[in-house]
């Protein structure tokens, strides 16, 4: 497993971008975490600024999300999707479509948690639908706003193990 908080993120295949990162949580905290809108609003906010505006998930096969986040200056930033399997606590595969996307088309992320020792690594892989939307992502502030958002994310899960009656 990699060390805990490296965030990695590469052009995978012709069309993917996978990201990796391990969590020091077990993967059914990090599953909570990552679709209970309570936890979600926390910690996807990308860069420090910005605020969630937004949060609705709607947990089942053919259910939708989304979220809204807005920056301190007033600029916001909405995107959403619909979930197309939920395999708890290890998988989960929805569309993603952001409001003012700076790439054509839409994406299609599957999120895998894999637990070992106590600990989780996570394989996100975003499916453009060209390659060229790919690159358009990649050479983006994603990366950064990412980062944030999982460094804010194990703070998050820190809190949840301390005090279980919080959490999952």
């Amino acid at each position: 497993m990699p060390k805990i908080g490296d965030l990695k993120v590469s052009a995978h295949r012709d069309t993917e971008i996978l990201m990796t990162r391990t969590f020091s949580a077990p993967r059914r905290l990090v599953w909570y975490a990552w679709t209970k809108p309570e936890l979600v609003r926390r910690w996807l906010l990308g860069p420090d600024g910005w605020s969630s505006a937004l949060c609705e998930i709607d947990l089942r096969v053919g259910g939708k999300y989304r979220f809204v986040t807005r920056h301190e200056k007033g600029h916001e930033m909405g995107w959403g999707g619909v979930y197309r399997e939920i395999a708890a606590p290890e998988r989960l595969v929805s569309t993603e479509a952001f409001d003012q996307s700076w790439y054509p088309g839409g994406c299609v992320n599957t999120l895998v948690l894999t637990e070992q020792g106590g600990r989780t690594a996570m394989a996100l892989t975003g499916r453009y639908d060209t390659r060229e939307a790919r690159d358009a992502a990649l050479a983006s502030p994603m990366e950064s706003g990412v980062d944030a958002s999982f460094a804010r994310m194990e703070k998050v899960l820190a809190e949840i193990a301390a005090n279980p009656a919080r959490g999952a």
